[in-house]
Formats: C-alpha cells, sequence, structure tokens
C-alpha cells in the first residue's frame, strides 16, 4: 500500500503554523486540533516541523518564558517527508530510522498531507485483520 491509501481514508488536511507563532499559541493549535506535532510553514513553504515533544523537552531546560518564545526556537529544521507515491512499509522503516513520529507528505514541493505513527498502525492493524478474515473464510470453505 501506498501513502496516498492513508491520505484517502483520513483526508489531506494539515494543521500548520509559522516560525513566528508563539509556543503559547503552538500549543492552543495542538489542543484545538487534538495532534501532537505541527508543520511548521514560511513564505516559500515547509520550513520546519515541532511536536509535543519538542515543547516538553524545550521547557524541562528553559522554563516557563519558553511559552512565549516563537517556534522557529524550538522546532526541527530538518524535516523527513515522503511523497504519496512512497510505500506504507517503507515510511515504516523511515520513521524507524529517523526516530521521527510525523511525516509531512510532499508532492513537487507543496505539503499535501501528514502521516503520523498512528496513521501507520491503524493501517497495519486493518490489513492484519483483513488477512484473518480471508484465512478465516478460506478454512471455513474447507480451501
Amino acid at each position: 500500500m501506498r501513502i496516498a491509501d492513508i491520505l484517502r481514508t483520513k483526508g489531506a488536511a494539515v494543521a500548520t503554523v509559522t516560525e513566528t507563532t508563539t509556543v503559547t499559541g503552538l500549543l492552543a493549535e495542538l489542543v484545538i486540533h487534538n495532534i501532537g506535532a505541527m508543520v511548521v510553514v514560511g513564505p516559500d513553504g515547509v520550513v520546519g516541523i515541532v511536536s509535543e515533544r519538542d515543547v516538553v523537552r524545550k521547557l524541562h531546560d528553559h522554563g516557563p518564558e519558553l511559552l512565549r518564545s516563537s517556534v522557529s526556537d524550538i522546532m526541527s529544521q530538518i524535516v523527513v517527508t515522503c511523497t504519496p507515491d512512497d510505500q506504507i512499509d517503507d515510511l515504516s522503516a523511515l520513521m524507524t530510522n529517523n526516530r521521527v513520529r510525523h511525516v509531512p507528505v510532499m508532492q513537487g514541493g507543496r505539503l499535501v498531507g501528514i502521516v503520523s505513527i498512528g496513521d501507520v498502525v491503524k493501517n497495519r492493524m486493518e490489513q492484519l485483520q483483513a488477512e484473518q478474515q480471508q484465512l478465516q473464510a478460506y478454512i471455513t470453505q474447507g480451501g
């Protein structure tokens, strides 16, 4: 299966923030959208990604004054991406190898979606359930 299959199911909407958004503003957006990470965009497209983990780690280091800082102070500037044509198994390996849980989906230089580790696990569970149903049907029908 391809990343496009996940996007077809979950949709292509991506919540974004800008580099100048405050950390407090970021946290509000994460809560509003019930998500764990947001893509950071600038005039030329994707410039970073920021997650709850980024906030927690920096908050530990810098204390509450971090909340007034901008997203650019805590975001990851190296963004691991994929395309809609990539295989889900390849994305799973990419996430594991790069220790990331959220991967923006890019096509032609444009942000067209985002896939989380939860999306990958959900997809795998659905595949396993379908295989189990097929095997049960095969056994029930007598081979």
